[in-house]
């Protein structure tokens, strides 16, 4: 078996330091409990992970399980522009297995690791602190024989006494290790330890100019992304991570969080990630669509909190200049733009700007009347979406579902067939309209019904479920995006039942673009009770 080719550097090195992005959302992340993925879903964030720009994608552990080694070669396949790494005990089957594994990669890497800790030790292992160095060494070789670039981690390396530590990291790089890494396996250092420690090897460790150190930090304390921050500024130049932090436990340092901190502050760091921060949320947005956990609306960087202004005095300053309450640009991390999201605690001149927005411009008069009823309308709602606002610019109730209604719902779908859906809906001057639709599944099978109904072509481009509440008859929130026209609109429906919470989501757009249209004679129905 011939080494696979060592990583090189990329063209996107700057003149600053490189730290590099090892990101083991697939192996680390995969492991935290639901959030399992498919050999297919681990294939589309591993592309998704080369076109953000991470430097190695650590893939999975090939001896685990059939599933996973199987996972690692169609990855080593198939992605190119990063490195790929498999992660092994440092035990000779293990590696062998890693290897072959990674033999179609352009650049393959094999993470060895071995428990360093004195509790580990003795607990896990029942290993002297010469077996550990022995076995550690024995692994590293082995896996220098099969591939050139050999990453060897000490596990819960934060837990071992700092010159054993140093003892072990300069005996594997004697064995060919060109990257150390230094895991908080347990999340139990602070960053001012984290800083003193990675000092500490740096000066201590014979032979450390060979090598590249790295950190891995858990987030059991919170302090995972300070930790690796802090690591950064002693010296360490790979950083672990995992998308919005999934992992073990409480998970991994977060990769967005990393990035745009030290893209953010660079001037306090002095490093560079070459990342193309614009991908970060289409990435954490697809793993958050593939494993069905939604990102947390507050998550730093990609979540809907992370540049959405509700507080009036937030909303002025930004409206005068963005730099007032924000870091970043939104665009930086792949959002649209900064949100100002209106609720009760926003202010007249915020109102104005979104209803401009909307399309809507009154005068000061009309404004003035529109402003008391969001008032009263927002002490109602958590927050007032772009529909109460158009009602409530049209003069109608933003409350009201209207003009038109569901009078009945029914759909249907066949294992490995088309689902079907007929709708039946009743507009404010009475008239009714009854459609009927197949699609490729329940849902859509409804939208395409009411569509006809309503004689509205409109194209889904986002479909989102959450449940509001826990239990068997738990209710669901369903929020669209669809494009209609050059405009894109959102709509949102509650219910137990999820088609039921999609037709209304749908009903909700389709009485905006119907509130939207200049007044003219009722039209005729499409269908007569």
């Amino acid at each position: 078996m011939t080494p696979t080719n060592p990583p090189v550097e990329t063209p996107r090195a700057t003149a600053r330091e490189r730290v590099r992005v090892f990101d083991t959302t697939l192996r680390d992340g995969e492991q935290a409990p639901g959030f399992s993925m498919t050999r297919a879903q681990k294939l589309r964030i591993a592309h998704a992970l080369a076109e953000l720009g991470v430097d190695i994608i650590e893939a999975g552990f090939p001896q685990a399980s059939d599933g996973d080694f199987a996972s690692v070669l169609a990855i080593a396949q198939d992605v190119r522009g990063a490195a790929i790494c498999a992660l092994a005990r440092c035990q000779r089957g293990d590696i062998e297995t890693a290897a072959r594994a990674l033999e179609p990669a352009a650049h393959g890497r094999i993470h060895v690791f071995i428990a360093t800790s004195p509790l580990h030790r003795e607990h896990k292992l029942g290993m002297s602190r010469a077996q550990v160095i022995d076995a550690a060494v024995a692994g590293v070789r082995r896996a220098k024989e099969l591939c050139a670039d050999v990453e060897f981690s000490a596990e819960d390396a934060m837990r071992t006494e700092p010159e054993y530590l140093a003892e072990v990291f300069a005996a594997v790089i004697e064995a060919g290790a060109t990257t150390l890494n230094v895991p908080d396996t347990v999340g139990y250092i602070t960053p001012a330890e984290m800083f003193e420690r990675i000092g500490f090897l740096k000066k201590t460790v014979r032979g450390i100019e060979r090598a590249v150190l790295s950190v891995h930090c858990h987030d059991d304390l919170g302090m995972a992304v300070a930790n690796s921050l802090a690591a950064v500024a002693a010296g360490a130049r790979q950083v672990e991570c995992t998308l919005t932090g999934i992992g073990e436990r409480a998970g991994n340092a977060a990769l967005e969080e990393v990035a745009m901190a030290l893209k953010t502050r660079a001037e306090l760091f002095g490093v560079d990630t070459g990342l193309r921060t614009p991908r970060l949320y289409p990435a954490a947005r697809l793993l958050a669509q593939l494993t069905g956990h939604a990102i947390p609306r507050n998550k730093a960087v990609v979540g809907d909190n992370a540049f959405a202004h509700e507080s009036g005095i937030h909303q002025h300053g930004m409206l005068k200049h963005r730099g007032t309450y924000e870091i970043m640009r939104p665009e930086d991390v792949g959002f649209a733009r900064s949100q100002l999201v209106l609720g009760k605690h926003s202010g007249r001149h915020a109102l104005r700007e979104r209803l401009a927005a909307l399309g809507h411009a009154p005068d000061d008069a009309a404004l003035d009347q529109i402003f008391t009823r969001f008032k009263s309308l927002a002490d109602k709602k958590r927050e007032v979406f772009d529909s109460d606002l158009e009602a409530l610019a049209l003069g109608r109730d933003a409350e009201a579902l209207g003009p038109w209604h569901i009078v009945h719902l029914h759909a249907a779908s066949h294992l490995g067939g088309s689902a079907s859906a007929s709708v039946r809906l009743q507009r404010e001057d009475g008239v009714l309209a009854s459609e009927a639709a197949i699609g490729d599944g329940p849902v859509d099978a409804t939208l395409r019904a009411i569509g006809r109904a309503v004689g509205q072509d409109f194209e889904l481009v986002d479909f989102q479920i959450r449940a509001l509440s826990e239990g068997g008859d738990a209710q669901g929130q369903a929020t669209l995006g669809v494009r209609h026209g050059d405009r894109e609109l959102r709509g949102r429906g509650v219910s137990t039942d999820i088609v039921e919470a999609a037709a209304l989501a749908a009903l909700e757009i389709a009485n905006r673009i119907e509130r939207s249209k200049p007044e003219t004679a009722p039209r005729a129905a499409a269908n007569h009770a």
